[in-house]
């Protein structure tokens, strides 16, 4: 029997960096078992520059990504979801559309790179920091036995994995 391809959304209000490197890191991580997309409550219209330098320097994929609205995803003809995970506290506090299923959901919430004002340097390190905190919280999702959970505690998993750090 074929595993299932789990649909996983990324939401923030923005759609320009944290959810978009999320989507990207799953994607390779998570190839053949995972299938992610991102989307926010009021996207930037552009993925930032920065996010697809730092993707590209660390050979992940980007020519697909693309800012876009939470809206497509809540479509009669969108894909499934089996799991929406938020990275901003603003989105995660947003009322969210009623996705199609009830995918699980939770919180893992990053400081916004996008946001960080300050020298190059600062804000190259926010952007890195956010980087490896996804890329981390990423690799601790596509190990989890999934099938083998049951709804609680896949649920406590998901929250759990949004504490790490890095």
């Amino acid at each position: 029997m074929t595993p299932p391809v789990y649909n996983v959304l990324f939401i923030c209000t923005g759609n320009s960096a944290r959810s978009i490197m999320a989507e990207a890191i799953l994607n390779q991580q998570g190839a053949g078992r995972f299938r992610a997309f991102s989307a926010g409550s009021h996207p930037a219209g552009a993925v930032n520059p920065l996010a697809i330098e730092l993707l590209e320097r660390n050979r992940f994929k980007t020519a697909d990504l693309r800012s876009k609205n939470w809206s497509e995803f809540a479509a009669a003809d969108a894909p499934h979801m089996d799991f929406v995970l938020t990275v901003c506290d603003k989105a995660a506090g947003e009322v969210c559309p009623v996705w199609p299923g009830q995918p699980m959901s939770a919180h893992w919430g990053v400081e916004d790179p996008a946001a960080v004002r300050g020298s190059d340097e600062v804000i190259q390190r926010a952007f890195n920091d956010c980087f490896i905190v996804m890329n981390r919280r990423i690799a601790l999702f596509t190990v989890l036995p999934i099938d083998k959970l049951d709804k609680l505690a896949l649920k406590q998993e998901l929250a759990g994995i949004g504490q790490v750090k890095a």
